[in-house]
């Protein structure tokens, strides 16, 4: 016979499964999801991007996931959910979080100094009145030590990353670039010392404990320390450049990050990173898995900021905020790969963003795919009466050329009427809506924030239909623009 507890553990269950269900199916979420996909697929046309790959998570629910052009554009092999990328700097969060277990474990303390676990830590301080540097300003950035190893390792072609022994063998030979716990700089050489000092007090090789900590409990089969090379051109996405003077994206060839790993080596999908995504929900919320929830709420407080206030950065989490919210998480740029984790832990909202590409701002593309979904989710939590579409409209939505004077005009459903987007666009959110007239005829709703002009309307704009009824055309302003898809 079940006991009570059980009974209300089974029934929270499926009240969870029934409000995702509803959740992914609720017309606004879908109307969100139909804008991301046209802004992405037109983001990879109009920007010549091999391959995009974007998850949205609400709390423990994957709401949409989807890859559009190829991870492997020679042999025309489609990039998809399971696309593995390199996610680079993200490594650094999975780096993080092992330091945090063991100091939960009280194997170390984040006032030590790098000196009281790394014996051969000998980089010249020449700023020693101002102390050493310590595990938490190499978690914050702020350990005055330079950015990187010294070697070339982000120069191509060939991208020479050095191992663990060779990093330690240059590291006397370098010197701080600023005081300890004075400044804000970046550093691939900071986190990479963070590594070493995980090995170093769990007694285990840097891979092995990440994979037994953190990757296996979290059934993360798809992320890895490293790049897998017998997956190159098949489940690994080829990595390519930026665009040239020509437009074209020269392949990138594949590099390991050898003794950098634990700062930019790590590889995965968003599939996996939804679940990462998810799992820092349930340890938020109070719990205790894999870190303690105080631990990680800990990581995702502001730590330290620079002089001019900018940026702000936990316990190896970038901290920032937009449109008045708190935002963690960290992006990731390699060599023929760009990636972004954003988390926004006050609505369970997750974006997952990766490309194979070079020179793309991988934030903006997980900020945007935040801002399309927050509204949607918000209103499918407390909607019971979603606004839907009439019948009649459904035969306008679709893509209308506007050569040569710029991409196209997509006409789309949104908040259950029609709409109208320029693409290409950096705002898929600037958005025209259209108040429906007579017959075909449609007027343009002012777009303004005065609230006593909401209602004002603009132009017409005419959707052509030939003798079966198949719209061909829209008019604006005594010109037309042809349906072309």
């Amino acid at each position: 016979m079940l006991n009570i507890r059980m009974i209300i553990i089974l029934l929270f269950c499926a009240t969870n499964i029934l409000f995702s269900k509803e959740l992914k199916t609720h017309n606004q979420v879908k109307e969100a999801i139909n804008l991301l996909e046209i802004w992405l697929e037109a983001q990879k046309d109009y920007y010549q991007l091999p391959s995009v790959t974007l998850a949205i998570v609400h709390d423990q629910e994957i709401i949409w996931s989807g890859g559009f052009g190829y991870s492997n554009p020679k042999t025309k092999r489609q990039t998809t959910i399971n696309t593995i990328h390199s996610i680079c700097s993200i490594s650094k969060l999975f780096t993080g979080i092992a330091v945090m277990q063991l100091r939960d474990q009280g194997k170390l303390q984040l006032n030590d100094t790098l000196q009281k676990h790394l014996p051969w830590y000998d980089i010249e301080n020449i700023y020693p009145n101002f102390g050493n540097a310590t595990i938490k300003n190499i978690l914050t950035h702020s350990s005055g030590l330079p950015r990187e190893s010294n070697y070339p390792y982000w120069t191509g072609p060939d991208f020479s990353f050095p191992s663990s022994d060779g990093i330690k063998e240059k590291l006397s030979a370098q010197k701080t670039l600023y005081p300890a716990d004075k400044y804000f700089q970046y550093s691939n050489l900071g986190l990479t010392l963070a590594g070493e000092l995980v090995s170093a007090v769990s007694g285990q090789d840097f891979d092995d404990y990440i994979g037994n900590e953190i990757l296996d409990p979290l059934g993360m089969a798809d992320t890895r320390t490293f790049m897998p090379k017998l997956l190159y051109g098949e489940q690994l996405a080829v990595g390519h450049a930026a665009r040239n003077r020509s437009g074209k994206r020269p392949n990138v060839p594949l590099f390991n990050a050898n003794g950098i790993g634990p700062a930019a080596g790590f590889s995965s999908t968003v599939v996996d990173l939804a679940k990462f995504a998810s799992w820092q929900f349930r340890v938020l919320d109070g719990k205790n898995e894999i870190l303690e929830s105080n631990s990680l709420r800990e990581m995702q407080r502001v730590h330290f900021l620079d002089e001019d206030w900018s940026p702000a950065w936990g316990l190896g989490f970038s901290i920032w905020q937009s449109s008045g919210k708190k935002f963690v998480g960290h992006g990731g740029s390699c060599p023929g790969y760009r990636s972004q984790l954003l988390l926004q832990p006050d609505r369970k909202i997750a974006s997952i963003f990766m490309t194979n590409a070079s020179g793309v701002d991988s934030r903006k593309y997980a900020q945007t795919a935040y801002k399309i979904f927050e509204s949607a989710i918000e209103t499918a939590k407390g909607d019971d009466k979603p606004k839907k579409i009439k019948n009649r409209y459904k035969k306008f939505l679709g893509h209308y050329s506007e050569s040569p004077w710029g991409g196209e005009s997509v006409v789309i459903s949104w908040e259950g009427e029609l709409a109208m987007l320029n693409l290409p666009t950096d705002s898929p959110l600037d958005i025209t809506k259209l108040r429906y007239v007579s017959g075909n005829k449609f007027r343009r709703i002012r777009n303004t924030k005065d609230p006593k002009y909401l209602q004002v309307l603009g132009e017409e704009i005419e959707f052509e239909v030939d003798r079966s009824g198949k719209v061909i055309a829209m008019w604006q302003h005594s010109n037309y623009s042809k349906k072309i898809r």
